[in-house]
């Protein structure tokens, strides 16, 4: 059933809106994404969604911090998925604003599942994924000519207890493509290995991007030879791998002054 059926069908006159919070910077979520958070009336929000967004809401606005990290959750995601469910039957605006883009890692499939079943009208507001910004503020093209003509985006932290298949890296790394690994720098030294054992090089150029496009932005390069060291993350800030000779690409850029914001 198409999202427009739902709207038909449902005798509920509330809606869930599935929002891309984006990378970081607050400044980064889409027109639409702004819209639909000024006219919430509740709004289930991430850990990685800048809490600033939440000032475009109303003041009489209901907040609710739903966030998830590895290790720690501190709403089950069938609670969330009831959430959902109870305040849009009740008849309120909801949005569920997720950090990134919501269908990229953020478990929108689950959500999405329990809000057709209960046949609630819901809209999908996309927003920049991570490993998007990270190319883009680490001045990596995740695509060229000559070097990558494939990007691959994979988790580093493979459910296998929920039924997923854990990630085979070693085909990955026959590929010749640009690799994105989300949620990968606790595992990055385990990955590294898997990735030489399937052919690429130890000295293969690895950025990883910690807190894309915020202030404390960090940047750090290096190879897969040195995946443990390059992802020790003590402050276990959010941050986003990216494998591959594009890497490389980032030497053309050193020598170009750093932009300026005017005003």
């Amino acid at each position: 059933m198409s999202q427009t059926t739902f709207a038909t069908l449902s005798p509920f006159p509330g809606r869930v809106r599935l929002v891309g919070a984006g990378p970081g910077a607050a400044d980064l979520i889409t027109v639409r994404g702004q819209n639909a958070l000024r006219e919430a009336d509740v709004v289930l929000y991430d850990d990685l969604a800048n809490a600033e967004l939440l000032k475009l809401c109303r003041p009489e606005c209901e907040r609710i911090y739903v966030g998830k990290r590895a290790g720690s959750h501190s709403v089950a995601q069938t609670e969330i998925c009831d959430r959902l469910v109870t305040y849009a039957r009740e008849g309120w605006q909801v949005v569920r604003l997720k950090g990134g883009d919501p269908m990229t890692f953020g478990r929108a499939g689950e959500e999405l599942q329990a809000l057709a079943e209960a046949g609630i009208p819901f809209e999908i507001v996309p927003g920049i994924t991570a490993a998007a910004a990270a190319g883009a503020v680490a001045e990596i093209p995740l695509t060229q000519r000559g070097l990558a003509s494939a990007v691959v985006f994979a988790t580093g932290h493979a459910c296998v207890d929920r039924g997923a298949a854990p990630v085979n890296w070693r085909a990955l790394a026959g590929l010749n493509a640009t690799i994105c690994i989300y949620m990968g720098t606790q595992r990055f030294g385990v990955i590294a290995a898997e990735l030489v054992a399937g052919g690429l090089s130890r000295h293969t150029p690895v950025a990883v991007v910690a807190d894309a496009t915020l202030p404390t932005q960090e940047v750090r390069l290096g190879t897969l030879a040195e995946g443990d060291t390059l992802t020790a993350n003590p402050e276990r800030r959010p941050a986003l791998i990216v494998v591959g000779e594009v890497v490389r690409w980032r030497e053309f850029c050193e020598a170009v002054p750093a932009w300026e914001a005017v005003g």
